[in-house]
């Protein structure tokens, strides 16, 4: 997998009571492919939270190689760090405009420089 990817995971709920097949973006540096185990992922969901800088909106009409369905939101504060055998499948990809909007969103979430 590749950064920008989007695909199924099957993302654990918070409170540990279950799991969801859901979208998600790769967000890891392509460089860490075969250097780490695991892949790191940031949720796809329709559900805005509406926090300033947290969320970058994905239209399927702008982002037409996305994969997705519906308008969604890249949520920047729900990370998950995942074996590769959790993901079910690649959907699609996100444009490199959108992928430099999540890294600007996570340096937010993240206080990042």
């Amino acid at each position: 997998m590749k950064r920008g990817d989007v695909v199924l995971v099957d993302w654990p709920y918070s409170d540990r009571t279950g799991s969801k097949l859901r979208p998600a973006v790769v967000v890891h540096a392509d460089f860490l492919n075969g250097l780490i185990d695991d892949t790191v992922l940031v949720q796809i969901t329709r559900t805005a939270h509406r926090i300033p800088g947290t969320e970058v909106v994905l239209d399927p009409t702008q982002e037409t190689a996305s994969g997705l369905l519906q308008v969604s939101v890249a949520s920047c504060m729900n990370l998950l760090t995942a074996d590769p055998g959790v993901i079910d499948q690649t959907i699609g990809c996100l444009s490199d405009a959108a992928m430099r909007q999540i890294g600007d969103c996570l340096k937010k979430v993240l206080e990042l420089p």
